[in-house]
């Protein structure tokens, strides 16, 4: 791109871009990165530097970029049906995903609700709780479960089940009845000791204390990440998703498998209820069932939540325009083809191990306290003393990760995540075709701009 081009793209995006999640101002004397084509598990901005995507964009990108045979899918499929909604009517490739989802989902999650992202996905899911429990006889359960410093969405349904009080007071009042329960951040748990199953217990014990706290006839779901994205990937403990199961059973309470993140691959399976066997009510899907080539979202419910819907003149009064698109569900059969055809879950299975390792070399570093993850998503937590596990105050976070970390990491050629919704962390998740040669250069990168930052502190 040339000096004018890329100028006029800079003055544009000044005056008329509101990004995500930015603070506006940091561009008032930086330019904004702009990012113009990927190739693979690389991306390039409008200067031509090459950076590697190691958040596969935000989660997403399981397949890298390039990828021509989703792009034909899409052609082909919006030069037949670009657009018809899914309000009483149907059409083919919205069929087929459904079918095929609920073959690889487990047990009887046999119903799929498009929409076309994970907020929305998450606010159908609570949407049905309650309606589900107003139609079967027991109006008053409408209370949602979550954890403390969970992510689940923007939406003013799914930020009241977000377990992050930064994220919603400029927001609030939201929509009331949801409570948090501890995590799995077992390196913050010092009262267990090493005992993982314990701690697990404990923590899965904790949801049943805050139904006793609400009274259980008043609580419709728990909303769980199988593996918990905000704070740093918090994997679940030896059999808690299992205590969890019976906990839920007892009281009557719907179990929602929060897998926005962790579905199609992320962790080596089609749906990560499957690699922690439990069996959820609901799963909430997006990201990688396209692998960003379209938005695209849903939530999938069992046989017993559906039955109530089936009958008289019981509806569902929910729906989004663009949800189940047709061109979206055309590319997410590409991308479930692509999975098959080229063993991707096989691939990150085979692989997770050596990843793993290859991350945990950064442990030799003075500035990381832990690396923890599952499948090819991780999160490595910086700590200002590794003996005792003192994090940064919020004015250190705010120099380290934001003053240095993520404009340094950038400026290496690794795109990444540097967070502190929790303590801080840096967070790496990169396309699921990725492999040593690419771990290599992960931590590389990682290891030269966290010795900078260590040198500075």
């Amino acid at each position: 791109m040339d000096g004018e081009a890329y100028a006029t793209l800079q003055k544009s995006a000044r005056d008329h871009l509101w990004m995500h999640f930015t603070r506006m101002s940091s561009y008032d004397q930086a330019d904004v990165p702009i990012i113009v084509r990927g190739e693979g598990p690389y991306v390039y901005d409008a200067k031509g530097n090459r950076y590697l995507d190691a958040l596969a964009g935000l989660f997403v990108n399981q397949l890298g970029h390039g990828r021509t045979d989703l792009v034909e899918a899409a052609a082909k499929q919006a030069s037949e049906l670009a657009f018809f909604p899914l309000w009483s009517y149907a059409h083919p490739t919205a069929i087929e995903l459904a079918e095929r989802l609920a073959g690889y989902a487990p047990g009887d999650l046999n119903r799929v609700f498009f929409t076309t992202g994970g907020g929305e996905a998450v606010e159908t899911a609570w949407k049905l709780a309650k309606n589900y429990f107003k139609l079967t006889g027991k109006p008053m359960k409408h209370k949602v479960i979550s954890r403390a410093i969970a992510y689940h969405g923007t939406t003013q349904g799914a930020l009241s089940i977000t377990g992050l009080p930064g994220l919603k007071a400029v927001f609030e009042p939201l929509v009331p009845s949801t409570f948090r329960v501890p995590n799995t951040n077992f390196y913050r748990a010092p009262q267990h000791g090493d005992d993982l199953e314990a701690f697990g217990r404990w923590a899965a014990d904790e949801i049943a204390v805050a139904i006793e706290n609400e009274g259980p006839e008043t609580v419709a779901a728990v909303f769980l990440e199988p593996v918990q994205n905000a704070g740093g990937c918090f994997p679940p403990p030896p059999g808690y998703f299992q205590r969890v199961r019976e906990i839920c059973d007892q009281y009557d309470v719907l179990l929602v498998s929060d897998e926005v993140i962790c579905a199609f691959g992320r962790l080596g399976h089609m749906f990560a209820a499957e690699r922690y066997d439990f069996q959820p009510d609901m799963i909430t899907f997006a990201k990688g069932v396209t692998s960003g080539y379209s938005p695209l979202g849903g939530m999938m419910a069992t046989d017993r939540l559906m039955e109530p819907f089936l009958h008289g003149t019981n509806t569902f009064l929910h729906g989004y325009t663009f949800g189940g698109h047709p061109v979206s569900t055309a590319v997410a059969l590409a991308n479930l083809d692509a999975f098959e055809n080229e063993g991707i879950n096989k691939h990150v299975r085979a692989n997770e191990g050596a990843f793993r390792a290859t991350l945990e070399k950064l442990n030799d570093l003075p500035i990381v306290g832990d690396v923890r993850g599952d499948g090819f998503f991780y999160g490595i937590e910086l700590v200002k003393d590794k003996a005792t596990k003192e994090t940064f105050d919020d004015a250190e976070a705010e120099k380290l990760l934001r003053g240095f970390l993520s404009k340094a990491l950038y400026a290496s050629g690794l795109y990444c995540r540097a967070d502190d919704r929790g303590d801080p962390v840096v967070q790496v998740a990169p396309p699921l075709i990725c492999d040593q040669e690419h771990f290599d250069e992960i931590e590389q990168l990682l290891r030269a701009v966290l010795t900078e930052a260590w040198s500075l502190l």
